[in-house]
């Protein structure tokens, strides 16, 4: 889509048939460009540096010149549509703007149809989904947008009844006059698009008018989900469109050199195409169970990959070799030192890697799950040798991404085979494509020290090394345009660095505290995992916290307490340990751990009991969590992304992660990569959301590195062990897939 001029999106918002409203075209000419819609709804203003304290305010300042660039319509049947610049990837998000929306407009949940965006090159960054940061970013603009239509459509009232607007009400989706008389927000949206309205004043309720959101709600989508009429990727009905998959590499990164038997993969049943592109051998068929036939028959002469010689035991002795070694402490000198390492660990999202593609000489047109639609639009007109605006790319609801759909490999591989094939295909990555080539959170290993004296911490040192972390999808351009120009910011940091010390941050009084990151460059498909950074760096922390208590003869709870340094964060905490009965007797082999972590505005405590009788066979039995997040919009969801959190720490901090054996993972499916089953789940888990104060803070991370501390610590206190890798059990008890 070619970026519209002022005049152009003015000209569409006042000639629409029916009420279309836009609170805003880019910070600077956001009160010119929509004087004739909505006067009132204010220009967003610019964080001082003083107030950037992590990767969120970071990227709300980088969308801070679109973020009013959003579009809501109320059609003639009454129904409100509104298009999301973000993607739903299964953690609600869709709901809680519904539920936004709903509020302002005084409708129910249920005429509210939420649109995900296409890509739209001239929202620059405000169209990126990622770092726990949607709701902040939104929560303003929504409520500004929502009550500007509110607002158009009560002064449409006002003028057919000849009345002041100011003695009209909104309810149950129409307008009310003071003697009863009602009319349906439908019956006003002609009237409300009208261009003789007049300048409308607009601004959203107070917080304490609200009556929907902070209530639970169950999600807009959940019927379709559960009933398989939720349509994702590959159910979408694109015309001639064939079904795709692709011959992989035996390594990571290998390239073709040759196909030996191409003309005899050609004659098998239903085959329609065989394409050679940088990722593999494509097989174009009329049945993807032909596909799949084609593909696994291909004798394919493979060139080396990037990390071919590269096994588990490698990689592990580079990162400790890079994480910056003590020096000698002074004689008398009281400290604890540990070491730690966690394993790869794939996204494993149920849907995996797919994309439909229709690509001819002069244009393209892109269907797929996408968290950085910009940047997939820009790379994939550049590869195709197209104008952006010769690419239309659509976001498609997916089933799953934990990170995994920051990137766009599926679709760029569609686009790919679909132009050297002539013809439309819709392409899948298998579910041993996605766990062996698909994008991974990287390993780390960890070193930490702390010193201490007289029942005090008087330093704490973290130096972490990891795996390096690949950026190129958007937020590496956010944070080029933003972090390096703020005033005293961060200067020329790196993107990882930047990352990590928005992030990673120590909640406690720990004297002198430092954190640090050194991230080992191996060519390997890695990807920014749930929490990033903060699932293994703080997970660390919180087991070594421990550490600390036992060595001072403190309680781990009452010790934590005393460390932290405010009172939001030890409310949580004291309402897990109240919740978890903290310190109640155990049977033998059976123990509690608690962790807490606090991140982009928000906070948790997390509270688990473990039955490690047999080591080898842990399982937590129970789980108490209290988060706080200044505004909850929705605090069902909000307990489902705590829950989905929970999960995550017990798969990765007992079973779940991958072995790299020379150059490519050893798991391939999910009965290989041990991912928690309901087996492994806690039957009693309980969750608690404090009271709203403030805006949203952050949640998507929130969840997963107070759950690793707990697991490991409830594990330590169980077994008389405090583990230092991760998972904890990490056998290889499957026989791999072939490569």
């Amino acid at each position: 889509m070619a970026e519209p001029s002022r005049r152009g999106f003015l000209t569409y918002l006042v000639a629409a048939p029916t009420l279309a409203v836009a609170t805003g075209f880019g910070a600077a000419g956001a009160a010119t460009a929509v004087a004739e819609t909505v006067a009132g709804a204010p220009v967003p203003s610019l964080p001082a540096p003083a107030d950037i304290v992590d990767l969120g305010d970071v990227l709300i300042l980088a969308g801070v010149p679109t973020a009013h660039m959003l579009v809501l319509t109320v059609g003639e049947n009454g129904r409100v549509s509104f298009r999301l610049p973000r993607e739903e990837v299964g953690q609600g998000l869709t709901t809680a703007v519904a539920m936004l929306i709903a509020e302002e407009l005084d409708v129910a949940v249920d005429r509210i149809d939420i649109r995900l965006e296409d890509a739209r090159p001239e929202l620059l960054f405000g169209q990126f989904t990622g770092s726990s940061n949607s709701i902040r970013s939104l929560y303003g603009p929504v409520r500004h947008t929502a009550a500007a239509a509110r607002a158009r459509l009560v002064r449409a009232a006002a003028k057919r009844w000849g009345l002041a607007a100011s003695a009209l009400r909104t309810r149950d989706g129409a307008v009310v006059a003071p003697d009863g008389r009602s009319a349906p927000y439908g019956s006003l949206a002609v009237e409300a698009a009208a261009r003789d309205l007049g300048a409308v004043t607009a601004a959203p309720k107070p917080e304490s008018a609200h009556t929907l959101v902070g209530t639970p709600t169950s999600r807009i989508d959940a019927r379709a989900m559960v009933t398989g009429r939720q349509r994702y990727t590959l159910d979408l009905d694109v015309p001639g469109a064939k079904p795709c998959m692709v011959r992989r590499p035996p390594t990571l990164g290998g390239t073709v050199t040759s196909v030996r038997n191409e003309a005899a993969v050609r004659a098998m049943p239903g085959v329609l195409d065989v394409v050679t592109i940088p990722t593999g051998v494509a097989v174009v068929a009329e049945t993807f169970g032909q596909a799949l036939d084609a593909k696994n028959k291909l004798d394919v002469a493979w060139g080396p990959g990037t990390v071919d010689g590269l096994s588990d035991d490698d990689i592990r002795a580079r990162l400790k070799a890079a994480a910056e070694p003590w020096v000698d402490l002074p004689p008398l000198t009281r400290h604890i030192d540990a070491e730690f390492d966690f394993a790869f660990a794939s996204h494993a999202p149920l849907e995996t890697n797919s994309a439909v593609a229709d690509v001819t000489a002069d244009r393209a047109t892109i269907w797929s799950g996408l968290k950085g639609p910009i940047v997939a639009q820009q790379t994939i007109a550049k590869e195709l040798g197209l104008p952006v605006d010769k690419v239309t790319v659509h976001v498609v609801q997916a089933g799953g991404s934990f990170g995994r759909r920051l990137f766009f490999d599926a679709a760029l591989e569609a686009a790919r085979v679909s132009k050297r094939s002539g013809r439309p295909v819709r392409l899948m990555w298998s579910r041993v494509d996605d766990t062996r080539h698909g994008r991974m959170r990287p390993a780390t290993h960890h070193r930490i020290r702390a010193t201490y004296a007289l029942g005090k911490v008087l330093s704490f040192d973290h130096r972490v090394a990891a795996v390096e972390t690949d950026f190129r999808h958007g937020l590496g351009e956010i944070l080029t345009a933003t972090v390096t120009k703020l005033p005293g910011g961060l200067g020329n940091a790196t993107f990882a660095q930047t990352l990590f010390h928005t992030t990673v941050k120590c909640p406690y009084h720990f004297g002198v505290t430092t954190q640090h990151l050194t991230e080992v460059p191996l060519k390997m498909p890695t990807a920014s995992w749930r929490s990033v950074y903060s699932a293994n760096t703080r997970g660390a922390e919180e087991i070594l916290v421990d550490e600390l208590a036992a060595k001072l003869g403190r309680d781990p709870v009452d010790f934590r307490r005393a460390c932290l340094k405010n009172p939001a964060q030890r409310a949580v905490l004291d309402k897990v340990a109240r919740e978890g009965e903290w310190g109640r007797p155990m049977p033998a082999g059976h123990a509690q751990g608690v962790g807490f972590h606090e991140e982009y505005k928000s906070r948790t405590a997390c509270l688990v009991e473990i039955d490690a009788s047999d080591p080898k066979k842990p399982r937590v039995t129970k789980a108490v969590i209290a988060a706080d997040v200044g505004r909850p919009i929705n605090p069902r969801g909000l307990e489902a992304q705590l829950l989905g959190g929970l999960t995550d720490a017990i798969s990765t901090t007992l079973r779940a992660g991958l072995h790299i054996d020379k150059g490519l993972p050893l798991e391939g499916s999910y009965s290989q990569f041990h991912y928690a089953r309901q087996k492994d789940s806690p039957p009693d888990v309980r969750i608690f959301i404090m009271p709203a104060t403030g805006e949203p803070g952050g949640a998507g991370e929130l969840g997963v590195p107070a759950a690793v501390g707990a697991i490991a610590n409830a594990y330590a206190r169980a077994t008389g062990t405090s583990p230092r890798r991760f998972p904890v059990n990490f056998d290889i008890d499957f026989t791999p897939f072939p490569r």
